[in-house]
């Protein structure tokens, strides 16, 4: 039998009976309930030093295991040991938190870090192509989520400060926390928390030599329905830990491998974003501010089939070194290669706006929801085939350097090195086929004999027809129209230099203070390009389209809940465009094109200035300071632990801007070149930005009221940046004819953090069978981004280079400019409260005869609500909208149950309607509906070393569904299916 050392709390858990899921016969002692001494030592510890939190808590919780040695040592091992050891860890951190830890190196049985972390109260998930990605945190989305990796931050592929946490194998990680309050030493970022990600040290290893290799297939049962989608794929990890020379020198490598496939059957509707008079209702003056008789129109929908491949490759390693019992060296590294290639088939409906005719119109509220379009002269109504091929290409590179060094017995002093970088390479390829009145006439006719019939069911699929049905599958009738690729290309990189001190004092009151410093300097950097051939909304002459042939596509019927829709061509990309561009496929640039400016278009007659406006760098420097004091003490006889911190934080940040001064040359315009060498001379290149100082205080106090259960209170002032990419510059200002100055920057690089005071008071509960936790939390948040247009802007004093006054060119008589007005983002003045219940109950049934005695659940219950609210206009009337990321209800929770190498568990994730983000032809922020997201696991011990596991994921194959306002109006109802994993783990 292999033997843990286990922590304080294992053991007492251990003498109730909690343990017995894996060893039921095994007789407990009498007493282990950790002693005040005891805490105090681990509470100590666990706050030395944030970039090793939770390896000093280990490596503390050991030592007083060591301590006890009259208590017999059981084995604990799988969900049981992670539970555990996550309630160890709460209770005794110093600040309040969620832990998440793994009894062995790759043991998470989680795809990645973002399902693992949903198990925690108060997260949730929203699921990108089925799988978790983003989380949320007490009702707050990604954005507010900072995130560290062995105590240092880490950039996004996301080009936000969001990081993807699929890009982190779950394998790969030892442990998590989750931190809803702040403490000084903490780097600041999270309005929501900080999730603080570690891998293994490998000198806290109980064995001096361990290898694990976990292998899993994968099935998805809903790839079947998709054409060209792949069923199968695998899960493949390998992880060494070595101790040698008497244990001062420590190695571990760690390899994760995922290939999965991408699935999903899905219906999008597109924003409300034109207008017409349908209802004919004399007075009606419930539409646009413009047009307050019409009703609102839809751009139209899409019908997809998707699939593909994402591959996702893994590394990490970590030397340590401690030549002495009072220093220690660690360097380690962590790389993540994620890889995804994709294609959307099916069709792109276009209602053709108000131009379009409109027949038997059906409304919710003043929105049209059904009806019958026909194309006219004057709209572009039209049913595309689309073939889409998306390529995603991300890396993400994290380094570090760590000394810790006990100087005396009462300073320690620890420095750090990180370096952090991220890349991102999308590209989104479109094709699209019309239909031909005769695809072999000598030059092709765009059939605009086109009606569409649909009504929309709200969270149901809609009901369709088309009348050119029959000519989706003809060879003779469909040509391919348009190609585009539209690559978006950033990075990300910081750099950061730490040095924290710690001093142990000996008095009845202050444990210990620290202190300590930080800057980093962080670059970040997108690049936008375009190629396009073709029309999408007729034939081109200039840019013919292509006659499709047998060998270049393949008929698609429908499946499932979607079978009643039309079949289409599935269209061989590589095959279609070989042979539309036989002397190669030109690739993207960033260009002018045919752009205000211009010396010479060089042919184009399109304006894609939008790709050199877009492209830019952003810059920031902090430098942040702190200094705690760490608490011990008693009040009326209650032991009372914490800190109490202040936080100084010096932000310098700017951004590349090229602004608009038109034709006159004195205001700085150069001669800005693309990459095909056309020249623009409308632009002044600046840097633009500011700088800005912040105090972050903090407290945490623990009062351990009795034995096992304690108060915690917390209160803090935190800050959450803005999303890197919304600091980009791409501000512009420019006169009309009358001289009236207008301008817009859809970001900006002076916005500022958003700041919220937060409060916190929890009881926590620790009993002979597990614990219980309930919490209470308040922020009140100052401020949000919103884009705003502002009236009479004064441009020249919010330094524009903008003219006093303008010639006309022809009568060569000047007018005087007047500001007009100015949309931009900036931080808004309407902030408010979130504030939530939080509720987590362990128990394990070990009191029960011993077959049930491995029975046991945990569950977790959050209640979030907030005043904070937005109006959206994308279902055409406007409604409200809850805070992005808020669920007024969360529930988790997971039945298991083991005995004798048997285990088995099954999870369950519920959250209330919140709002996100659905992607379609561009981002649009909608509605999501509630969903319930369930897994099922079993495995078996088959030997010492090996386990066998089956894993289904999804197992009520849940949809994402969203709407726009009401549910009437449908954003998304997407069907990824059930994954189920077959598999081992074997272990020397």
């Amino acid at each position: 039998m292999r033997h843990c050392k286990l922590s304080v709390l294992t053991m007492a858990l251990a003498t109730a009976g909690f343990s017995v899921v894996y060893t039921p016969q095994l007789a407990f002692a009498a007493e282990t309930t950790p002693t005040q001494q005891e805490a105090k030592q681990a509470q100590d510890d666990n706050i030395k030093n944030d970039t090793n939190t939770n390896t000093k808590s280990v490596e503390t919780n050991k030592k007083a295991s060591d301590e006890a040695a009259n208590i017999e040592r059981i084995e604990v091992k799988g969900y049981s040991k992670s539970l555990i050891d996550s309630l160890d860890a709460k209770r005794y951190g110093d600040t309040v938190s969620e832990q998440l830890s793994a009894d062995d190196l790759g043991a998470l049985p989680d795809v990645s870090m973002a399902d693992a972390l949903t198990r925690l109260p108060g997260i949730s998930a929203v699921r990108t192509g089925g799988q978790a990605a983003e989380i949320n945190i007490r009702g707050m989305s990604g954005g507010f989520v900072f995130s560290t990796l062995n105590g240092r931050e880490q950039v996004s592929t996301s080009g936000t400060r969001s990081i993807e946490f699929d890009q982190y194998p779950s394998e790969l990680i030892s442990s998590a926390a989750v931190y809803k309050s702040p403490k000084a030493s903490l780097i600041e970022g999270g309005v929501a928390g900080t999730v603080e990600l570690q891998t293994v040290s490998p000198l806290q290893s109980d064995k001096d030599h361990s290898f694990l290799v976990n292998a899993r297939g994968m099935y998805n049962d809903r790839a079947s329905e998709v054409y060209g989608a792949d069923e199968y794929g695998h899960r493949l990890s390998m992880s060494y830990q070595g101790k040698f020379f008497d244990d001062t020198l420590g190695v571990a490598l760690g390899y994760a491998r995922l290939k999965q496939p991408s699935v999903a059957t899905q219906f999008i509707g597109l924003a409300y974003n034109d207008s017409k008079e349908v209802d004919g209702l004399a007075n009606d003056t419930n539409g646009p501010i413009d047009a307050p008789a019409n009703e609102y129109i839809s751009e139209g929908f899409e019908l997809q089939h998707l699939g593909g491949v994402e591959i996702r490759n893994g590394y990490m390693g970590a030397i340590e070194w401690a030549p002495r019992d009072n220093f220690k060296l660690k360097a380690d590294a962590f790389l993540s290669r994620f890889d995804s290639e994709s294609f959307a088939r099916g069709f792109r409906v276009k209602f053709g706006g108000s131009g379009a005719a409109i027949a038997n119109p059906v409304l919710d509220g003043n929105s049209v929801i059904g009806g019958t379009f026909n194309r006219t002269s004057k709209s572009y109504t039209r049913v595309e085939t689309v073939n889409d091929d998306n390529q995603d290409f991300d890396e993400v590179n994290s380094f570090g350097l760590n000394a810790d060094w006990q100087v005396t017995d009462r300073l320690n002093v620890a420095a750090d090195i990180s370096y952090s970088s991220a890349k991102s390479n999308f590209r989104n390829g479109l094709l699209w086929a019309n239909v031909a009145v005769h695809a072999n006439a000598d030059t092709p006719v765009f059939d605009d004999n086109v009606s569409i019939s649909y009504q929309l069911n709200g969270l149901n699929l809609p009901d369709v027809g088309f009348n050119q049905a029959d000519a989706f599958t003809d060879l003779d009738r469909v040509m391919v129209s348009k190609y585009g690729i539209y690559p978006y290309e950033n990075e990300d990189a910081v750099k950061a230099y730490r040095l924290d001190f710690k001093y142990d004092l000996e008095n009845d009151y202050i444990s210990s203070v620290e202190f300590g410093v930080r800057y980093s300097d962080r670059n970040y950097s997108n690049r936008r390009s375009v190629f396009e051939y073709g029309n999408d909304g007729a034939f081109s002459s200039a840019e013919p389209p292509l006659k499709l042939t047998s060998d270049m596509a393949s008929v698609v019927d429908w499946q499932g809940e979607f079978s009643y829709f039309p079949s289409y061509l599935a269209i061989d990309l590589d095959a279609a465009l070989a042979a539309w561009f036989p002397e190669g496929i030109p690739q993207p640039v960033q260009t002018w094109g045919n752009a205000d400016g211009v010396l010479d278009a060089k042919g184009y007659t399109t304006n894609y200035s939008w790709t050199v406006l877009q492209s830019g760098e952003v810059f920031e420097k902090v430098f942040a300071a702190y200094a705690m004091v760490n608490f011990d003490t008693e009040i009326g006889g209650i032991p009372v632990t914490g800190n109490l911190g202040l936080r100084r934080v010096e932000t310098d940040q700017s951004a590349t801007v090229l602004e608009n001064v038109g034709t006159h040359p004195e205001l700085g315009a150069q001669y800005i070149v693309d990459d095909l060498g056309i020249v623009n001379n409308y632009y002044a290149p600046k840097i633009k930005g500011i700088d800005y100082v912040d105090y972050l205080p903090s407290l945490n106090l623990s009062f351990k009221i009795t034995e096992d259960s304690q108060i915690r209170l917390a209160a803090a002032k935190v800050m959450s940046r803005p999303p890197i990419n919304r600091l980009a510059g791409d501000a512009s200002a420019t006169a009309n004819s009358d001289g009236v100055i207008n301008g817009s920057s859809t970001n900006n690089p002076y916005l500022k953090p958003f700041y919220a005071d937060q409060y916190d008071i929890s009881y926590e509960k620790y009993f002979d069978e597990g614990a219980f936790v309930a919490a209470l939390f308040y922020k009140n948040i100052d401020s949000f981004i919103d884009t705003v247009a502002i009236t009479n802007f004064d441009f020249k004093g919010n330094g524009f280079n903008v003219p006093d006054y303008i010639v006309d060119p022809v009568t060569g008589v000047q007018t005087s400019t007047s500001n007009g007005t100015y949309t931009t983002a900036m931080n808004n003045a309407e902030g408010g409260y979130i504030r939530g219940l939080e509720l987590a109950y362990t128990q394990v049934f070990a009191s029960l005869p011993d077959l049930f005695s491995g029975l046991g659940f945990n569950a977790s219950y959050s209640y979030t609500e907030s005043e904070v609210q937005s109006i959206t206009s994308l279902g055409g009337d406007s409604a409200t909208q809850s805070l992005p990321g808020l669920s007024n209800n969360v529930f988790s929770a997971t039945l298991f149950y083991g005995y004798e190498g048997f285990e088995t568990r099954i999870s369950a994730r519920y959250r209330d309607a919140f709002v996100s983000e659905q992607v379609a032809i561009n981002d649009q922020v909608v509605n999501f509906d509630s969903e319930t997201v369930m897994d099922y696991q079993a495995s078996y011990q088959v030997t010492d070393g090996l386990n066998v596991l089956f894993q289904v994921n999804n197992l009520t194959d849940e949809p994402t569904k969203s709407y726009f306002g009401t549910e009437q109006k449908t954003g998304t109802l997407q069907y990824f299916g059930r994954e189920f994993f077959l598999g081992f783990t074997y272990a020397l």
